[in-house]
């Protein structure tokens, strides 16, 4: 289902009333060749999501420069629990043959919401799990989303080319042979309330875009 564009619109619209000086934010990151996307936004969307089984409840998006604060109700091998982790973007790759993020969790945090008995329960209960070192829980999960290519210590590895929707996007693919020899994602952050994502501008791979862009 998509979401609703004039509903978007209007809460765009109301974000702005509520904070006008984001516009000369947007404007700064825009001259350092940022793009600055309100957390709103992304509260916005997670809200207006057409609920799902598989899909994580009550999400919470809070800016932890230069980290971004993630919380959530998930439901794990039967017992009920609200997760929280502080995510740091180390690395992103961004280019038509590879779409890699490496991403640093800390400050994660796992509460047990029900009185679940459950194996998953007793383990958060008693405290024995090192939540410190979450890549290595999530290494050992009996089934790993394909996305996930490594997870270690407090440190994940995913390969978004993992994801059928984004593999075959000949599109998206084409798009990126023409920008990605001149201008690279380089960092993705947060400022203030704001989700910022940076790019290099590489002038010498102009002749290969050009090239890209006439094939």
């Amino acid at each position: 289902m998509a979401l609703p564009i004039r509903s978007a619109l209007q809460a765009a619209s109301r974000f702005v009333a509520r904070n006008p000086f984001s516009v000369f934010t947007v404007a700064k990151h825009a001259l350092g060749l940022r793009v600055a996307v309100p957390l709103d936004a992304l509260r916005w969307i997670v809200a207006n999501t057409p609920p799902s089984k598989k899909v994580p409840t009550d999400i919470s998006i809070t800016a932890r420069a230069p980290a971004i604060q993630v919380g959530a109700t998930i439901d794990l091998m039967g017992t009920k629990l609200r997760a929280s982790t502080t995510i740091t973007v180390e690395e992103l790759r961004v280019f038509p043959e590879e779409m890699t993020v490496r991403l640093r969790l800390r400050d994660t945090d796992l509460k047990v919401l029900d009185r679940s008995e459950t194996p998953v329960a007793g383990l958060i209960r008693s405290g024995a799990l090192d939540l410190s070192k979450p890549g290595n829980l999530v290494k050992f999960m009996p089934a790993k989303p394909p996305i996930l290519v490594e997870a270690k210590d407090d440190m994940l590895v995913l390969d978004l080319l993992q994801v059928p929707k984004i593999a075959n996007n000949f599109r998206l693919r084409k798009i990126l042979q023409r920008v990605t020899p001149v201008m690279s994602i380089a960092a993705l952050g947060t400022d203030g309330d704001f989700l910022v994502l940076g790019f290099r501008a590489t002038p010498s791979g102009l002749p290969r875009a050009l090239a890209a862009a006439r094939s």
